[in-house]
């Protein structure tokens, strides 16, 4: 099993010029969400603990353990945040594109492939396949990469999840830090026993200001060193599983690319 361990360098303006609602930088954790005209400091804060304290948390765990992040980053958490990409690099973690700011999502530009395509190539200053990108992760519908066709050649799905994620596991099902502990060991160990017959990958999203909170750090670490126990994970970057699918995709399903 290929084991993603995924922080999400998220970085998003406090205001917006609409008065309708807003989530900054995500879904709110208190309720009566304001306009984004009006600044929403109790739930910007909120989010905002893990650039300050929950990031630094986390990366001293895992510079103790001895285990690296796969970091999707906003383009402005380069410029306003710059510790944070600054922490990854000298690590050597792997820095993916995950929009120009949090707060605007390129759904909201589904019917202007022109908009679109502005927002990422200012992110990026490349499109996918179109401009030699090799992986894409919004496909969450598998727990093994494939093949996407595209006009301009292959890219690899490698799957993020939404399911296995300390945002669901937290602040959606409301699970104890033993529950989501728990939770996220049995999802390793079933696709660990799943891998003695054909590979899986395990991706784990991380939200600073969720999983960086003094009182649930231990459901990482005690995670982290379960996994350490199995032989043979694959402590993988979405890039070396890219590489390696594209040259090995005829083994797993033949002729996906037609």
């Amino acid at each position: 099993v290929a084991l993603i361990l995924t922080f999400n360098l998220e970085t998003w303006d406090l205001v917006k010029d609409t008065d309708k609602p807003y989530y900054a930088g995500g879904p709110s954790i208190l309720p009566d969400t304001l306009p984004g005209n009006t600044p929403d400091f109790p739930n910007y804060s909120w989010r905002e603990y893990g650039q300050r304290v929950g990031l630094w948390r986390m990366i001293d765990l895992f510079d103790e353990l001895g285990v690296k992040a796969s970091c999707t980053t906003n383009a402005v958490t380069f410029e306003r945040r710059k510790a944070m990409t600054d922490a990854a690099l000298e690590r050597g973690w792997e820095l993916l594109t995950h929009n120009w700011e949090q707060g605007e999502l390129l759904t909201n530009f589904a019917g202007d492939p022109a908009k679109e395509r502005e927002i990422v190539l200012r992110t990026l200053e490349q499109f996918l396949a179109e401009q030699g990108c090799t992986f894409y992760c919004d496909i969450m519908n598998d727990d093994q990469p494939y093949l996407l066709r595209t006009p301009n050649g292959p890219i690899v799905s490698v799957p993020y999840s939404n399911e296995i994620n300390d945002f669901t596991f937290i602040t959606r099902k409301n699970y104890t830090t033993d529950q989501y502990r728990d939770a996220l060991i049995e999802e390793l160990d079933v696709l660990y026993a799943e891998g003695e017959k054909t590979a899986r990958i395990m991706n784990v999203g991380l939200h600073p200001h969720v999983s960086g909170r003094a009182h649930r750090i231990r459901a990482l670490r005690e995670f982290i060193e379960h996994a350490k126990s199995l032989p043979g994970v694959w402590w993988a970057t979405r890039e070396e599983i890219a590489e390696y699918y594209l040259q090995n995709h005829e083994e797993h399903i033949p002729g996906q690319l037609g």
